[in-house]
């Protein structure tokens, strides 16, 4: 018996989940079993989404390459080591809170919707970027100033736990499924978009400021612009309907949905579906740790470690972020072909290998080198940048996706991401090895492949608890005869048994 040629061309991960889905519904798809997204929707979904990402990743650009000018504003009396120390400490603060909001934005994200929340995490984000740069220095208002930018950075970090999960979960419910991979990248690409501008406005304000000024009010400009951007951002996504995974789940469980209390869906998520929650942690770490390694330690890394000016520091670090921006969607689309897992696995296994020489490298004098050691490690975060988003809300089914993100990526963010720089910088100050984060990024790397031998393949597969998604009516028809030539081989098949 010979399989159709059209069956034949599926991918066989597609194959298997289609064939589970039809021995399922016992028939074959129809109309009403393939949700067709329209282009203008799924445009302003996935550009809305980028925004919010784009706004949180400019602040944490912008605080990365100021972290000691900070230092200097709100902890004068300590040494430069201490300074910085505490700069950083306040840095991973919002990081620690971020597993909260995780836990408040996530099940009301489950309950009352994907776009409800994140125009409230928009809102919140805005107002606590915007507000440090409102924050009187430690010479004006005393110990008042440290403990303002602390309350500023945690509404920073309570906000920013409901927004990346709900932002992955949003775009990834609205994606059709051969496209999620790239469409997914753009949030991502959002993100080192916002660093880079964060951090290339930082650069200008260098080069045109003196010390002087930077210190007296330089460094609150960039902080400032977030006001603006958080308006035009809140703006968008007031304008968004909510994602098709979310109503469909809505229109067949409402009455449950709307009564279901956070504790019962925590105590669902651990009990069922503890096992994606740990590979969701395993990726996170992998992704975050090589994330805010090179984006919140090495500019510092650069100026107090190796001794090198600021400009050049600046520059060398947003010439990765712009490197990245340029592969992101490639490699993410990439992974719509390939598969998620040999990325990460080729990514990891690389890291392992190629981050000691690409810290000698990154340290090496003149130019040339560091700069092609800098580009090494900023491909190697690419790869696990673009595939993350479609990659970590597909282990989970839609009636818990947000909140499950919402624990799992924020917990590893807490724990392992936002305290690199913290880690990184005491470990270096106590050994004296200015090789540590590279050891470190190489712990991470074996976690990280780890972690991928048990990750599930999920490129081009529908979502957990979603009806299969398509970019057109032609693409939905196609589908429909596929499962039809599917469904009757598979009946043969069993009758020739």
């Amino acid at each position: 018996m010979k399989m159709p040629q059209a069956v034949a061309n599926l991918p066989g991960q597609v194959r298997e989940e289609l064939t589970h889905r039809l021995r399922r519904n016992k028939r074959a798809f129809r109309e009403e079993d393939v949700q067709v997204v329209e282009r203008p929707l799924l445009k302003r979904a996935v550009g809305a989404s980028a925004l919010g990402n784009c706004m949180e990743w400019f602040d944490f650009g912008v605080y990365s390459y100021l972290a000691a000018t900070v230092g200097k504003v709100f902890f004068p009396g300590a040494s430069p080591g201490v300074q910085l120390i505490s700069s950083f400490a306040t840095f991973a603060a919002a990081f620690v809170v971020r597993p909260l909001g995780g836990l408040v934005f996530g099940p009301l994200g489950d309950r009352i919707g994907r776009q409800k929340v994140l125009a409230t995490t928009m809102i919140m984000m805005a107002l606590g970027t915007f507000s440090i740069g409102l924050i009187p220095s430690y010479a004006t208002i005393g110990i008042a100033a440290p403990v303002l930018l602390l309350l500023a950075r945690m509404v920073q970090g309570f906000s920013t736990g409901g927004e990346y999960g709900g932002a992955t979960t949003f775009v990834a419910e609205y994606s059709p499924d051969r496209r999620r991979g790239f469409l997914s990248s753009w949030l991502d690409f959002g993100t080192f978009v916002g660093y880079a501008l964060g951090s290339a406005l930082v650069t200008v304000l260098h080069l045109l400021l003196t010390d002087d000024q930077m210190l007296s009010w330089g460094w609150r400009l960039p902080f400032l612009i977030a006001g603006p951007l958080g308006v035009i951002g809140l703006y968008m996504r007031l304008k968004l309907e909510e994602s098709p995974a979310f109503q469909q789940q809505l229109d067949e469980h409402e009455k449950s949905l709307a009564q279901k209390s956070a504790g019962s869906e925590f105590r669902t998520i651990l009990r069922n579906h503890w096992r994606p929650l740990l590979i969701c942690m395993g990726i996170v770490l992998l992704y975050n740790v090589t994330n805010y390694m090179l984006t919140g330690y090495l500019p510092t890394y650069q100026t107090e470690t190796l001794d090198r000016s600021s400009g050049f520091a600046d520059v060398l670090v947003l010439i990765g972020m712009v490197w990245i921006v340029l592969l992101i969607t490639f490699l993410g689309r990439l992974s719509d072909h390939v598969g998620r897992r040999p990325l990460y696995a080729v990514g990891a296994a690389a890291m392992i290998v190629l981050a000691v020489p690409g810290f000698w490298l990154l340290k090496s004098d003149g130019t040339v080198a560091p700069v092609f050691g800098m580009l090494l490690l900023a491909t190697l975060l690419a790869c696990f940048a673009a595939p993350s988003a479609a990659t970590l809300p597909a282990l989970f089914p839609t009636a818990v996706r947000y909140a499950a993100m919402g624990i799992g990526f924020n917990f590893a963010v807490a724990a392992f991401g936002g305290t690199t720089p913290l880690f990184t910088e005491a470990l270096v100050n106590a050994t004296g090895d200015d090789l540590v984060p590279a050891y470190y990024l190489m712990v991470a790397g074996a976690i990280g492949l780890l972690t991928v031998r048990f990750l599930p393949e999920s490129a081009q597969v529908p979502l957990r608890g979603s009806r299969p998604m398509v970019g057109s009516r032609t693409e939905r028809q196609e589908l429909i005869t596929t499962s039809e030539e599917l469904y009757d081989f598979a009946k043969e098949r069993s009758a020739s048994r």
